[in-house]
């Protein structure tokens, strides 16, 4: 196999690009070319070699084809120069994205273009090449940007390094069957590259005008695997649709991309019997990883030789697993060795030779292995690895030899150079050098030289100058059928430049209408036949810079001999157009309102030399519009307007109804729409009498459009029934036509009901039927009714009622209320009606009860009650006293005016007669039924003994300090007037010391400022006639008492002093209650207490500071207090150190705690609603224990309705304003460490309140609801 060289030599000796190094600074691989000759039978019979499936037989005979894996097809390239040699095809990304076309044998990257002539000469199969051509070295250009980049991805889908995602080689020469292609795609997803790990999108779009629903369209990697079911984390598929723009979006995200991911994909579009693909590369740039020891020959291994996922090496992990097919064992050798030890130029057979069919990854790999330098035997120093130098430069070649005499041979891309002007061999002792003149293209080779058996080589890289534009390309502007002729210059002759039209190489095909040819360094562009499509900016591209000019191709001047006129057409008639321009040979087409028109039976079109006519026989109402006629080729057009005439009409008949009436109901929207003809469109006009109802009306409004006329009103009222006009005119005529519209409505409101009777829970109303009963009769009636405070109403029936009158019942008394009427038709119901006046339901008051004489004189009687047990709702006015002689039935009222106190006295009666006494009670209602006494009184009066009734706390001692007040209210009894006398002592009082003052039935003993001299019994008298009662009340005045009259030191002995003393003088007219001792240090006399309350008059201070002398003093106290001064002891006692100890004796405390017990329970109390209420209970224990308050066993905490107080053991809970919902089970519990106690006590509350109050207060709607279910059962066992 031959050497392979660096870089592909093209035909014309030019030099391919060369590679630049990638972002991260590491060189790229350099482009190598594998030259693989084809085999005899394919020289010899002057066939194309055919791409294999890469396998080699274990035994292959030489007459049989060796299989290549590295072989591409080799198609003949026009050259600029005009001729067609056969052009090595690059296999990259580089080349699939740049080149359009597509290979026989593989489908390219996007859709074809419809054929036309072009495409055509583009699809000529190509010439079977010559024997001599066949001969030559074919080559396999392989790029390898960085190692990052995944080879399997970067492969052309028609190499064999992709055979997966193509068909298998068998299969080449099979005919494909692919549903019909068509053009759907304007936006086809390119071929890109992303590194490991990072997230990219492909974009398809297809324009949905010409569509009618939605397109399907799938997303395939591979040949056969459906992308829709991998949906997930790193793969998401998207559609959108613009309504705009009328274009359909469809997105492939690939997210957190992985190696396996790269590969070639395919989008297709199908819609109905239309379909559309198109393909594209993603090429995932891998990390670098250092070198490993695994196995290179199923490392480089396919998944599956011949199935379909074979080129795709880690996407198989997505496959069903199958069973692998059963290779041959081959034996176990090292086979990195063997590269390791191989030239580069064996590379490729020893990959063929072990199975290795990734030739690129194995390339890669070889790479990657360090070299170990071999210490050579004929070399002291070898040759660099590369050189460089510029075009017609001189390069110098050195090697220094270990042995002088071993003889040297130098080789050019394995072939030997000879000695000649242009290599030259130097000497210089040890050193042999190679110069090169005058380096050209053809001299950037692989240069080797050979000592022995020994060789080195290095690559040889000749830099060509770009080539430079000398004169650019000139303008150019001329007209149709004109010769153009484009000339450029360059620097170089020979060099290859490229034409472009608007950015788009220029075809120079056979069958192309363009022309390329080049005289020395100057290069032209011909175009024989200019037609309107060349213009256009042309430009020229070579290596060293561009030039660009425009062409700019015109029509000739158009003439206009006749343009069209407009016109006006009866419907039916027949319509004629006609023009004449010139040229006359210039043909062109016709247009109605921007739509193409085309000749059909109705229509003919007419072209004869200048003259063109458009004849339709019977016009329609689709003829009118713009037409406009349009030469072809030119921007100019000829227009006229047709217009299509007719009468106008009013299509009644459409509308179903009877006799032209439309009836609805008041309220309702109206729209009333009518159909209508007439060309032009005519004026219509709504009229209502004399009134023209306008389109810019706010409620009716008539509005006209198309082929329908309408009228509108958005809430009809009784006011729009009756007939309306309609009036059309156009140029063609008038129309006139009329609807009837009739408007019901519901009945007026009736007027406020009456109400005559009130009762204590019903009443009874009356009313009149309305005046208008909206065009329908009246049904029935509603009745509703309310409380004045409130918004909310109540219906009372349900059923409708024929009468006009009703009895509302189960009222609350004393609630004000309001009726009102709904009418009902067959409409609907009336608004209501004005509410009555307010009435308020209200009932009599019981009779007054416990009717008893009080008192009896000779002329007069008075009588006592008490109030009714039912008051109501209308409340208590005052009584009415009545009294008859008894034996009579003439009641005589005795009081004019009501009185509101229970008591009355009956004056004016004569001495010894018997009469009888009733009273009522009378409210706003009237008057209540009487209570009368059942036995009639003897008008005398009765002589009734004294009796004092002495209060409680005057049967004791009553006690009261030194200028405070004394006031004191004695009742007694006695009829008639009882006379009081008091004395104090036995004397009469002194009326300037205390006041009396006595009434009928008490007496009152006042004393301002109280002194100790008003001390003593007081005795009070009363008599009446012959009968006397007494009654002795003890009053003392209380002071401070005075000090003790003398305190001496009894003893003193160790740190104890006795003090003896004697009691004041002075009680303060009070018992002396006990002392308070005082003792001070005669240093410092600070007086210090040493005991308090203590009763005796000797004590013994202990615990004194021995060393310390020691004065004493002592208070003496009664129930007013301290005495004002203390007794001092006249000498002191002064505390020695002795040695004997007094011995004092030890008593034990008495244990004072006790658990909690009540000592008065909680009592069950009734309140009335609105006044505050106290529950009171009383307990003992100690420690202070901690009161808790319940009511139904819920602690009541923090609620502003309850106050608790407890003092001195007397525990109290104040319920404010209380309502039925605080009735309940109240508990009072007291805890202490010892135990606890508790007592219950029920509460009753009488007195309502209503719904509208409870929920004022807070109370929760379920208690509410309890609470008035429990007030109606007690209302109805009432």
């Amino acid at each position: 196999m031959p050497e392979p060289t660096k870089k592909d030599e093209t035909p014309n000796g030019q030099p391919e690009e060369s590679v630049a190094p990638d972002s991260n600074g590491v060189l790229p691989l350099p482009e190598i070319s594998l030259k693989v000759s084809p085999p005899p039978e394919a020289v010899a019979e002057g066939q194309e070699p055919v791409e294999t499936d890469g396998t080699q037989p274990e035994h292959a005979e030489p007459a049989e084809p060796e299989p290549v894996q590295a072989v591409v097809a080799q198609e003949p390239i026009p050259a600029e120069n005009g001729s067609n040699q056969p052009q090595p095809v690059e296999v990259g990304v580089k080349e699939q994205a740049e080149s359009g076309k597509t290979t026989e044998k593989g489908e390219g990257p996007c859709s074809p273009r419809p054929p036309d002539e072009d495409d055509a000469a583009a699809t000529t199969p190509s010439p079977t090449p010559r024997p001599e051509e066949a001969n030559t070295l074919k080559k396999l250009s392989i790029e390898l940007p960085n190692d990052s980049v995944p080879l399997p991805e970067m492969g052309r889908k028609d190499s064999v390094w992709s055979l997966g995602e193509g068909q298998a080689p068998e299969d080449l020469d099979k005919p494909i069957d692919t549903p019909p292609r068509s053009t759907l795609l304007i936006e086809s997803p390119q071929s890109a590259s992303m590194p490991v790990g990072g997230d990219i999108s492909f974009v398809a779009k297809v324009e949905a005008k010409d569509l009618l629903r939605k397109p399907t369209v799938k997303w395939f990697k591979g040949k056969w695997m459906d992308l829709a079911s991998k949906t997930g984390k790193h793969l998401q598929l998207k559609e959108t649709f613009e309504r705009q723009t009328k274009i359909h979006t469809f997105e492939m995200h690939i997210i957190k991309a992985k190696e396996n991911y790269a590969g070639n994909y395919r989008c297709e579009v199908t819609y109905k019997d239309k379909f559309d693909s198109c393909s594209f590369d993603l090429e995932v740039k891998e990390a670098e990883t250092g070198s490993q020891n695994i196995d290179i020959r199923s490392a480089f291994k396919r998944s599956s030789e011949g199935q379909e996922d074979a080129g795709e090496l880690d996407f198989s992990g997505l496959l069903k697993h199958r069973e692998p097919k059963q290779e041959d064992e081959a034996p176990d050798v090292d086979v990195w060795d063997i590269l390791k030890n191989a030239r580069p130029d064996q590379y490729e057979k020893i990959a063929f030779m072990y199975g290795i069919t990734d030739l690129r990854g194995l390339l890669r790999r070889m790479k990657k292995i360090p070299k170990q330098e071999k210490k050579s035997e004929a070399f002291a120093k070898k040759l660099e690895p590369a050189y460089q130098v510029d075009k017609g430069g001189k390069i110098r070649l050195v090697v220094d030899l270990a042995d002088p005499t071993v003889e040297l041979k130098w080789y050019k891309n394995g072939q030997e150079i000879r000695p000649s002007p242009k290599y030259i061999f130097e000497h210089k002792g040890t050193q042999r050098i190679m110069v090169i003149n005058n380096c050209s293209v053809n001299d950037d080779a692989a240069y080797s030289v050979a000592a022995g058996d020994e060789k080195c080589a290095t690559e040889l890289f000749v830099k060509e100058l770009p080539v430079k534009i000398v004169k650019g390309v000139e303008p150019v502007k001329t007209t149709v059928n004109e010769r153009i002729e484009l000339e450029c210059e360059v620097s170089e002759e020979g060099a290859q430049v490229k034409w472009m039209k608007n950015g788009v190489e220029v075809p120079t095909g056979v069958r192309s209408r363009y022309r390329v040819k080049s005289e020395g360094t100057k290069h032209f562009l011909v175009i024989d036949d200019a037609s309107k499509e060349d213009t256009g900016t042309y430009s020229i591209m070579a290596s060293g810079g561009t030039s660009e000019a425009h062409v700019q191709v015109d029509l000739k001047p158009l003439k206009i001999y006749q343009d069209l006129q407009d016109m006006k057409v009866m419907l039916g008639q027949p319509l004629k157009l006609h023009c004449e321009i010139y040229p006359g040979n210039v043909p062109g087409r016709w247009y109605r309102n921007g739509q193409l028109i085309q000749p059909n039976d109705r229509i003919t079109i007419i072209h004869r030399n200048k003259v063109h006519r458009l004849e339709i026989e019977s016009s329609s109402l689709h003829d009118a519009g713009d037409y406009t006629f349009v030469p072809e080729g030119y921007s100019q057009s000829l227009s006229a307007k047709i217009h299509i005439i007719d009468p106008p009409r009013v299509h009644l008949d459409s509308l179903n109804f009877p006799d032209n009436t439309v009836t609805i109901v008041a309220g309702n929207k109206l729209r009333l729409e009518i159909p209508i003809s007439g060309e032009p469109a005519p004026r219509v006009v709504w009229m209502k009498g004399e009134r023209v109802i306008l389109e810019s009306g706010h409620r009716v409004r008539a509005e006209t459009y198309g082929d329908q006329t309408s009228l509108t009103i958005d809430i009809t009222e009784r006011e729009d029934s009756g007939n309306y006009k309609i009036v059309l005119q156009n140029e063609a005529g008038e129309a006139t036509a009329s609807v009837k519209i009739k408007v019901v409505d519901i009945p007026d409101p009736p007027e406020a009901p009456l109400v005559p009777v009130v009762g204590g829970d019903w009443c009874s109303m009356t009313w009149e039927a309305p005046k208008y009963d909206g065009g329908s009769p009246i049904l029935g009636y509603f009745i509703e009714r309310k409380k004045k405070q409130s918004s909310r109403w109540m219906r009372l029936n349900f059923d409708l009622i024929k009468e006009t009158s009703f009895e509302p019942k189960k009222m609350i008394e004393g609630v004000p209320y309001e009726v009102r009427i709904f009418a009902v038709n067959a409409i609907g119901v009336s608004k209501p009606s004005e509410p009555s006046k307010a009435f308020t339901p209200l009932a009599v008051t019981s009779e007054p009860t416990m009717l008893v004489v009080d008192d009896v004189t000779d002329n007069t009687v008075t009588v006592k009650w008490r109030p009714p047990e039912t008051i109501g709702a209308a409340g208590l006015d005052g009584y009415l006293v009545e009294y008859c002689i008894e034996g009579a039935n003439d009641w005589v009222v005795s009081n004019k005016e009501l009185t509101e106190k229970t008591k009355y006295t009956i004056t004016g009666l004569t001495p010894g007669s018997k009469i009888l006494v009733r009273v009522r009670a009378i409210n706003a209602a009237g008057p209540s039924p009487p209570r009368t006494l059942q036995h009639a009184i003897l008008v005398k009066e009765v002589i009734e003994p004294p009796k004092i009734r002495v209060p409680r706390h005057l049967k004791q001692t009553y006690t009261r300090r030194v200028g405070e007040a004394v006031n004191l209210v004695v009742p007694f009894m006695g009829k008639p007037r009882p006379k009081v006398t008091w004395l104090k002592e036995g004397k009469p009082i002194e009326p300037t010391h205390v006041s009396i003052r006595n009434t009928d039935c008490d007496s009152i003993i006042f004393i301002r400022k109280a002194e100790r001299s008003h001390s003593g019994k007081y005795e009070m008298t009363v008599q009446v006639e012959n009968h006397v009662d007494t009654a002795i009340i003890d009053i003392q005045i209380v002071d401070l008492p005075g000090p003790p009259q003398c305190v001496t030191i009894e003893d003193v002995w160790g740190g104890n002093v006795a003090l003896v003393w004697t009691p004041p003088k002075d009680n303060g007219n009070a018992p002396i209650t006990g002392y308070t001792i005082q003792k001070a240090d005669k240093k410092t006399m600070e007086w210090f207490t040493c005991i308090e309350q203590y009763h005796r008059t000797c004590i013994t201070i202990t615990e004194l500071v021995v060393g310390n002398e020691y004065f004493f003093r002592i208070y003496s106290e009664n129930m007013c207090g301290l005495s004002e001064a203390a007794t001092v002891t006249k000498k002191s006692a002064l505390i020695v150190k002795e040695g004997m100890q007094l011995k004092t004796h030890e008593f034990n405390d008495r244990d004072f705690k006790e658990a909690p017990k009540f000592t008065q329970p909680l009592i069950n109390t009734f309140a009335i609603a609105g006044y505050n209420a106290t529950l009171n209970c009383s307990v003992r224990a100690n420690p202070r224990p901690k009161v808790i308050w319940m009511k139904n066993k819920i602690t009541i905490l923090d609620d502003p309705r309850y106050r608790m107080f407890s003092n001195q053991g007397v525990c109290t809970l104040e319920i404010r304003k209380p309502s039925p919902y605080d009735g309940g089970m109240y508990t009072c519990k007291a805890i202490n460490d010892l135990g606890e106690a508790q007592v219950d006590c029920k509460l009753e509350v009488k007195g309502g309140f209503t719904f509208y109050e409870l929920m004022q207060r807070g109370v929760p709607l379920h208690l509410i609801d309890k609470y008035m279910n429990e007030h109606k059962i007690v209302e109805q066992e009432k």
